[in-house]
């Protein structure tokens, strides 16, 4: 088991990482009774996941009590509708403040699950055990919690963190093709914000990352999860350098919102966001042309897009964007990469270079 800390004070918590952590009995009991009462445990996952992993989930927990919520899959699902269709199953299981709440599944089940724990009798405990590539190097990791609105993604929601992270390199191996491309995008992403050898690491083991090869995927996951937290314990609430985290996410975000969630996994339209953020920053003289081929060529060797949608114009995703986030005084905020191991957050982008490159 290898074992990754979040150092934020009385909050820190471990990211543990290994395999078979399901499957094994007691073993989560074991890794999180130190921490954490078991007497009362409520797990919230999706009706895929669940076929799959609750019972194992249950059986390692080897909890006094064990409740579950199931969700329905799929992004349109992180809404306020089911933040509110959890807060009243917690209240009819009777769960209260010694309640573990554990979120099993991807991305949409952590985040919906984390602001559910954030606001449920002002915060009960909770355990992240993400599924997804995506949801293990990413959103599992951090404490940003939230859902989506019709009229921007992730627009309402908590930093929370979680008492522990367990991360079993086993339920990747049940991932659709499609789902491990788009977490892809997020590791690479780590590579072109902070870590240039570990993005020529990403690129020279392309073969075995895409046959999801235990050592490869174990050490993709811990950078990541090792530079997510590095960046969280000096920026927990994103003030400054934690907004690099988000490189693509502005435009990645809009192609989401105008192609309606789930049409794009979050993913696809990072990695093709990215690619525009590199070319804005290639327009800029930032970024030279060979470093954003290497960006696109590393992305397309995943599957994923490299390119927005083609019926997106420069004003739709201007107008998305207006609602992102990172927008302050009125000005919306980029993250753009100098070279590959490092990025900027800037407002320096004007309107006419902004449409010469979203067309």
């Amino acid at each position: 088991m290898t074992i990754v800390r979040v150092e934020l004070g009385e909050r820190s918590y471990p990211i543990h990482i290994g395999q078979g952590t399901l499957t094994t009995p007691r073993a989560l009991h074991t890794l999180l009774q130190n921490a954490l009462s078991l007497q009362k445990v409520t797990i919230i996952t999706n009706d895929v996941i669940a076929p799959l992993y609750l019972d194992a989930c249950q059986r390692s927990l080897a909890a006094d009590s064990v409740n579950t919520i199931i969700v329905p899959d799929g992004e349109a699902n992180k809404s306020l509708e089911w933040f509110a269709n959890i807060q009243t199953a917690l209240l009819e299981q009777h769960a209260a403040r010694d309640t573990l709440i554990i979120a099993l599944g991807g991305g949409v089940i952590g985040d919906l699950t984390g602001f559910a724990a954030a606001c449920y009798q002002r915060g009960v405990p909770f355990v992240q055990i993400p599924t997804t590539l995506l949801s293990q190097v990413d959103s599992s990791v951090g404490g940003k919690t939230a859902v989506n609105h019709p009229l921007g993604k992730n627009m309402i929601g908590a930093f929370y963190q979680p008492q522990a992270v367990v991360i079993d390199t086993d339920t990747l191996h049940t991932l659709p093709a499609r789902e491990f491309a788009a977490g892809m995008a997020e590791v690479i992403k780590y590579g072109i914000i902070y870590d240039a050898d570990f993005f020529a690491w990403l690129e020279q083991n392309i073969d075995a990352l895409q046959s999801k090869h235990t050592d490869a995927l174990v050490y993709a996951i811990k950078r990541c999860c090792e530079i997510k937290a590095e960046i969280v314990a000096n920026d927990e609430r994103e003030q400054g350098q934690r907004a690099l985290l988000n490189l693509g996410h502005t435009f990645g975000h809009a192609i989401e919102a105008e192609q309606g969630y789930g049409e794009w996994l979050h993913g696809e339209a990072v990695a093709a966001g990215m690619v525009i953020a590199c070319q804005v920053a290639e327009q800029k003289a930032w970024l030279s042309a060979s470093e954003t081929r290497r960006v696109s060529t590393l992305l397309a060797q995943f599957n994923l897009p490299v390119e927005g949608p083609v019926d997106m114009s420069s004003d739709d995703y201007i107008r998305h964007m207006r609602h992102d986030k990172k927008v302050l005084r009125g000005k919306i905020r980029f993250i753009l990469p100098k070279s590959i191991g490092q990025a900027v957050v800037t407002d320096d982008v004007d309107d006419t270079l902004l449409a010469n490159v979203l067309g």
